[in-house]
């Protein structure tokens, strides 16, 4: 590359920045049209993302830890969690979601005899608790065969059943179809099924999060999930691209209570920006930045007594990754870790009145900043810096 003349880069999407280029031109450009699709693909397809995935051992999982969890009959226990690093998802492959980094944690030669070591080295790992429940995470779809294979997904199941305990597996709704339900159920019967719905809503689908399937697909899949005697959980985003702070808080209360009919569990999952990605981009520019913890809180507090009062054992669960951190749900520095706590207890617990009695000076800056969007022309929100004394990041009226 000539430093002068640019050769391998446009420079319209690059700074000089010490003796590096660097892509600082906002996402959404000078106003032409673009195709989402190729803002997906381009980092993902970058020459630095797939030496990193290659030099990943396709032996080894990508994490395995434990985490304490309610079972669908409201009992405590200690649950495994095991991310397998396997080829990543097919839609990844052909498309992608503007928030996903998971390609980053892939290989595409995880096959069958890798998986199987890998899933040998996390039950080794997680041989000293006694669970009651796993949690499997493919980085994709657990029953799609073009990601895993057959063999394996039967190994999982049975594993489970052999040890009498609950499974958690995530997939998308294309794969769950009569035939691959009933087969899982008479291996493992003790089984939820998460799909990551993330919205509630066919345009935020489409435009936002490039999920590729349909609200009402989710509603297929999960009348057949539980047609066959299993549970499901669905998946929802706080603040997706594109949407300010109020507008993703207001959506995402809208869309649990629109999947409390229709899925055992909600998972609430703010924003965290994940390298390599659209989202990451936007970020970068300023053009996004993640949820407030205080909008986590907010978003519990609004859904709780529909949540409490529903005919089944139904939970709001919410574990926001990376909170704290700029590129996770965070507020001013001061009070993440104990507000992050307190979400946190919440999903086991479900005292409302606990998460209630967090306060801290910068919620009047958060408050400040739903009432400005709310009344403001700023579709992609205000997102200024919620470090440093608050009276330097906001106006505040009155």
């Amino acid at each position: 590359m000539h430093l002068n003349g640019l050769d391998t880069l446009d420079r319209g999407f690059h700074e000089l920045i010490g003796f590096r280029w660097v892509v600082t031109e906002p996402l959404l450009g000078d106003g032409r049209l673009q195709r989402l699709h190729d803002k997906i693909k381009a980092p993902e397809n970058h020459p630095r993302s797939v030496a990193y995935r290659a030099r990943q051992d396709p032996t080894t999982p990508v994490t395995v830890y434990t985490t304490p969890e309610l079972t669908p009959d409201g009992n405590e226990v200690t649950a495994g969690t095991i991310i397998l690093r396997t080829k990543g998802c097919h839609w990844w492959w052909s498309s992608g979601c503007t928030f996903c980094g998971y390609f980053n944690d892939t290989r595409e030669d995880a096959g069958a005899e890798e998986l199987e070591i890998q899933w040998a080295r996390s039950l080794e790992t997680l041989s000293n608790h006694d669970l009651g429940m796993i949690k499997v995470y493919t980085s994709g779809s657990l029953f799609e065969e073009r990601e895993i294979p057959l063999s394996f997904q039967k190994t999982v199941l049975q594993t489970a059943s052999d040890l009498d305990i609950h499974l958690v597996v995530e997939s998308r709704t294309e794969q769950l179809t009569d035939d691959k339900l009933e087969w899982a159920a008479s291996i493992h019967s003790n089984l939820t099924i998460a799909i990551g719905l993330e919205a509630h809503d066919d345009e935020v689908l489409k435009f936002h999060i490039n999920k590729g399937f349909s609200v009402n697909s989710w509603k297929d899949a999960c009348e057949r999930i539980r047609a066959h005697g299993l549970r499901s959980k669905t998946y929802l985003m706080l603040k997706p691209p594109f949407m300010s702070e109020a507008d993703g808080l207001d959506t995402c209360i809208e869309w649990a209570r629109a999947c409390l009919s229709k899925s055992d569990d909600i998972s609430v999952n703010p924003m965290n920006i994940q390298r390599g990605t659209t989202i990451d981009r936007m970020f970068r520019s300023g053009e996004y930045r993640p949820p407030w913890l205080w909008s986590i809180v907010a978003l519990i507090e609004a859904v709780h007594d529909e949540i409490i009062s529903s005919s089944s054992f139904t939970r709001l669960i919410v574990h926001p990754t990376g909170a704290g951190s700029v590129r996770g749900a965070h507020n001013c520095g001061k009070c993440d870790t104990a507000i992050a706590e307190a979400i946190e207890r919440y999903a086991i617990d479900r005292d409302l009145d606990d998460l209630l009695s967090m306060d801290c000076e910068c919620r009047v800056a958060w408050q400040e900043q739903i009432h400005l969007e709310r009344i403001l022309p700023v579709p992609l929100g205000i997102n200024l810096s919620r470090r440093g004394p608050v009276e330097r990041r906001i106006v505040l009226s009155g």
